[in-house]
């Protein structure tokens, strides 16, 4: 097996568990580092409930929710909290589900120790270089060295987050050996704007609607927004960067982001400005940030002093236009720096749904954040690569049934 990451672990577990040989290659000195770095280093585990029609994918929607039901949600909370030794709890508002201890390494710890107790064997610090057809199996060439394998599995991971290991070469490799693939791209990643028109507001946080519109199609979230120096972060922003990202790679014309900056509506605001009796700032200060209260009312040309029973007819609708529906500006994003995952890589049908197994290349498996498919943020991707890691695991070692070793 190739790639130690959250995938990979899971895969090189249920693997041995079944009764394969296991040799687990991984590039850095302990594996496991985007899971270190999860949740802020508490490991969002998994959601409380699980949105497959949130995930995007080329792949049709019920494929996708194929590869995801393959282990239920219930099946791998009850993995953790009885297998790994580590209870998960529900954070309170957020529905996400994190080690009690609130500790990721808690969670690559126990992996790894699950792994080691199957009796897989582990080649930390080996950089994975190729892969070939030999012998009826692989040859996996190492820097430690080639190692021949009957079957192999590739979890390497995408293009995010390079400082953790991940380099593109899985990808790379499954498109050399003829997969079809999807062109991969930064996801969940804050958007940035140039000029950054509002760094004054940098470091206010708020709860929003926000809608990406691009060829017609909107995508919605709702959720947190923190404006940065750069631009804009947050869970809602990076659950609609896709859009953005790949409408600024396409050409043409760019995804229009709209924000609705409170759970108030055109109406709801309307009704607000009509029943307040001192300043228009005021009134939507009790429901706003104030600093961006503040740069509302600026945009729509509404000075400070304004009283509400004094507002014009048009500063009353560009107030409105702007804090039910602000046409958001951006003109770029963080790229795979900073991006939680990789969109695009190989396309899912190129895999068995239930195996893992190629369809190209008998004896290889693929899972993971390498498949053209990742969902919202929230533990939902990690969702995605327990269950895949956790079925090429299971395929390979049915596939090694009665072979020598597999990697």
């Amino acid at each position: 097996m190739v790639g130690a990451g959250a995938a990979g672990l899971m895969a090189a577990i249920f693997a041995a568990r079944a009764g394969a040989a296991v040799d687990l290659i991984e590039r850095t000195t302990d594996g496991g580092r985007k899971v270190l770095i999860s949740g802020g280093g508490r490991c969002n585990v998994l959601p409380s409930v699980l949105a497959p029609e949130r995930f995007v994918s080329e792949a049709p929607p019920h494929l996708v929710r194929r590869f995801l039901r393959s282990w239920p949600l219930d099946h791998q909370r009850a993995f953790f909290e009885q297998d790994a030794g580590i209870p998960l709890a529900v954070e309170d508002g957020s529905g996400k589900l994190f080690p009690v201890s609130d500790r990721a390494r808690d969670v690559r710890d126990g992996l790894v120790r699950l792994a080691v107790e199957a009796g897989v064997r582990f080649r930390f610090a080996t950089m994975f270089e190729g892969l070939e057809a030999a012998g009826g199996g692989w040859r996996v060439r190492t820097s430690g060295g080639p190692i021949d394998a009957a079957v192999v599995v590739l979890a390497t991971g995408g293009l995010s987050v390079p400082a953790t290991g991940s380099d593109g070469t899985g990808l790379r490799v499954a498109e050399a050996l003829g997969h079809r693939m999807v062109a991969a791209y930064p996801a969940l990643t804050p958007l940035v704007t140039s000029p950054a028109v509002h760094a004054e507001l940098a470091g206010v946080s708020l709860d929003v609607r926000l809608r990406a519109k691009h060829d017609g199609h909107v995508t919605e979230a709702r959720g947190g927004f923190l404006f940065t120096h750069r631009g804009y972060s947050g869970p809602a922003v990076l659950d609609v960067s896709h859009v953005a990202v790949r409408s600024r790679m396409a050409g043409g014309a760019r995804a229009a982001l709209r924000v609705q900056w409170s759970p108030l509506d055109r109406g709801a605001w309307e009704q607000v400005l009509g029943e307040a009796r001192g300043l228009v700032v005021t009134a939507v200060t009790a429901h706003l940030p104030q600093r961006l209260a503040a740069r509302l009312l600026e945009e729509a040309g509404v000075p400070d002093d304004r009283r509400a029973a004094d507002l014009r007819r048009h500063e009353r609708t560009g107030l409105l236009d702007r804090l039910e529906s602000y046409l958001l500006p951006w003109t770029g994003d963080e790229g795979f720096k900073k991006a939680e995952v990789t969109g695009g890589g190989v396309a899912l049908d190129e895999v068995d749904p239930h195996t893992l197994e190629s369809r190209r290349a008998p004896g290889l498996f693929l899972c993971g954040e390498m498949l053209d498919a990742f969902g919202p943020i929230g533990g939902h991707n990690f969702a995605w690569a327990w269950a895949t890691g956790r079925a090429a695991g299971l395929g390979a070692a049915a596939r090694t049934a009665g072979m020598t070793r597999g990697v």
